[in-house]
């Protein structure tokens, strides 16, 4: 597992693609009819309408990438191909793609020079199932309700036909657009290990790019783990990473205003660092390639607390056990972050902590310091020896973010 990773925190999730222009989720709609899955259901051939006449013209992939940076994200992942078949770049296996829609252009390349450009790590998402692929077998209405993973099975001869592609637009995406950080699979749960031949693609993966990390949505694979939408009570293994959308949904619903505030994204990314994982969020641009102005707004409030606070979460890990502090904590070296997600009375209390080697507290985001006193057993004081104590800190009303304050201490 390379460091980057590890110390990352912070990422950007892009779902994009043909449906985008109609305003429906990624390939979900043709599998309507079941509660379970997104609203918005239509025919197949009423969602595939869209994939003739995609040409977001209005696309700035350096200004989205800028914005990532000012956000403090580490890296990004961007939708290669989702569910539906739709390839955002230039293949040789398949007609159905950006390649033969009016945009023509290889969006793929695009998002990965400029995210390459302003120092960001590049990610790829890509759905090991295939909607649109004859051999998978292609998703038609009479396949509705969609049952997870007990569908409609594939010929033998169609699968083989369809391994040779998904293995070759693997080959491609590895291939064409030089280092690429990571893989973010997707739509493993239709098949087996097996029948993907998750180890013969995980080896061609780890020989295009040696250096490359990949999630465990490849069946029986994967350098670390992904929960989706929601903060794991306990870290889900050593490596790990949420996604989560802004709304309720990953690509562009504008029906859907159910927005998290700048508050509950920052409240979240703390909490992720505070248990040593990341945070992928995802943003869903409109037909034309820009991204709705309810989500530039809410990253734009994020960016300005990462800019007070970044350094109590990119680089950092877990810093206190839970019973030790009511918020979350990370660490660097000798400095513990104090996360206040909940609005302090007055002071803030740390427990279990070496209360004679306090050398200072103060304010992350203005520098300020801040008075502390230390309390422990008399026995233990009187004794001469060196005990955990009980650690307050002063927290001045004036000083309190209106999205999340974070204290620091050093010791020493």
């Amino acid at each position: 597992m390379t460091d980057w990773f590890a110390a990352a925190r912070f990422g950007m999730f892009i779902h994009w693609g043909h449906a985008s222009q109609q305003g429906v989720e990624l390939s979900w709609p043709m599998a309507g009819g079941n509660v379970a899955l997104p609203t918005g259901a239509m025919t197949v051939a009423a969602y595939q309408a869209s994939a003739a006449t995609f040409d977001p013209r209005n696309r700035d992939f350096p200004a989205l990438a800028r914005l990532a940076k000012r956000c403090g994200m580490q890296y990004a992942v961007f939708t290669a191909k989702h569910h539906d078949g739709y390839a955002m770049f230039h293949t040789k296996t398949s007609d159905f793609g950006v390649a033969h829609s009016p945009a023509g252009a290889d969006l793929v390349r695009e998002y990965v020079e400029a995210f390459r450009a302003e120092g960001l790590r590049v990610g790829l998402y890509f759905s090991l199932c295939d909607w649109h692929h004859p051999g998978y077998p292609a998703l038609t209405d009479d396949d509705r309700p969609y049952r997870f993973g007990r569908g409609r099975q594939p010929t033998p001869e169609g699968w083989e036909r369809f391994l040779a592609d998904m293995f070759e637009q693997v080959r491609e995406l590895l291939t064409n657009y030089g280092p690429i950080d990571l893989l973010w699979f997707d739509g493993g749960w239709e098949r087996t290990p097996e029948q993907w031949r998750a180890k013969e693609l995980e080896a061609l993966i780890r020989r295009l790019q040696p250096g490359i990390l990949v999630n465990d949505r490849l069946p029986g694979a994967g350098d670390f783990a992904t929960p989706e939408q929601f903060v794991p009570p306990q870290p889900p293994g050593e490596r790990w990473e949420t996604c989560m959308t802004l709304n309720e949904s990953w690509g562009y619903v504008p029906a859907d205003t159910r927005y998290k505030s700048p508050r509950q994204v920052v409240h979240t990314l703390c909490e992720v660092a505070g248990r040593g994982g990341n945070l992928l969020l995802n943003v869903s641009p409109r037909g034309d390639g820009t991204l709705p102005p309810e989500q530039t707004a809410i990253l734009e409030e994020v960016a300005g607390w990462m800019a007070r606070h970044g350094e109590a979460i990119i680089g950092t890990e877990p810093g206190l056990e839970p019973w030790q502090f009511y918020g979350p904590a990370t660490k660097r070296r000798n400095v513990t972050y104090l996360h206040l997600l909940m609005r302090p009375y007055d002071r803030v209390t740390v427990r279990g902590v070496p209360i004679d080697h306090v050398r200072r507290a103060w304010i992350v985001a203005t520098g300020r310091e801040l008075a502390t006193s230390g309390r422990c057993a008399i026995v233990d004081r009187l004794l001469g020896r060196d005990p955990p104590g009980e650690l307050t800190i002063e927290v001045p009303e004036e000083e309190l973010d209106p999205l999340a304050t974070v204290l620091a201490v050093e010791w020493g």
